[in-house]
């Protein structure tokens, strides 16, 4: 029933439900990770604030990229049988992954306005950090507001009469 109840039925529902998990990721992950690098500022926050359309496209297209790949490596991890809740767990685990090993790199040139070799030199160093922060505002932040909101959507219209 959670499945049925907390998760997109539709792709309307779909494209609600990434836009409010991308939304709300983009405008608390790159300036946490922007700040980590360049200093807590005003002026860090600031500039950042100026790049974040760019980074919420390249992550919208990211998303639509990983997606499957996400799900498929979830399934090899869960059982159909384990818990709406270890599902969740563990598809958010798996789509940060693929999402952080090409943010790393990706967020770094539209953060900095040019690509360069070095966001790849220092992959190892940042990716452990980059996907931290991003697991933790995912699994505690952007993913239940996004289940709460189509939750809340579909009780909605459930109430509905045909």
């Amino acid at each position: 029933m959670e499945f049925y109840m907390k998760l997109p039925r539709s792709k309307k529902e779909f494209v609600l439900f990434i836009g409010v998990i991308s939304i709300l990721s983009v405008n608390i992950i790159a300036p946490i990770i922007t700040c980590f690098e360049l200093g807590f500022h005003l002026g860090v926050w600031a500039d950042t604030l100026r790049v974040i359309p760019f980074i919420w496209l390249s992550v919208v297209a990211l998303v639509l990229l990983t997606y499957r790949p996400a799900d498929w490596m979830t399934g090899q991890i869960v059982d159909k049988d384990d818990s709406f809740n270890a599902h969740i767990v563990v598809n958010i685990l798996c789509t940060v992954f693929l999402m952080s090993v090409f943010l790393t790199v990706i967020g770094t040139w539209i953060g900095s306005r040019q690509i360069s070799l070095e966001p790849i030199r220092l992959f190892f160093y940042k990716w452990p950090r980059n996907f931290a922060i991003s697991f933790a505002v995912e699994a505690l932040f952007s993913q239940p507001i996004a289940r709460l909101v189509m939750r809340k959507l579909h009780e909605h219209r459930d109430k509905q009469p045909d």
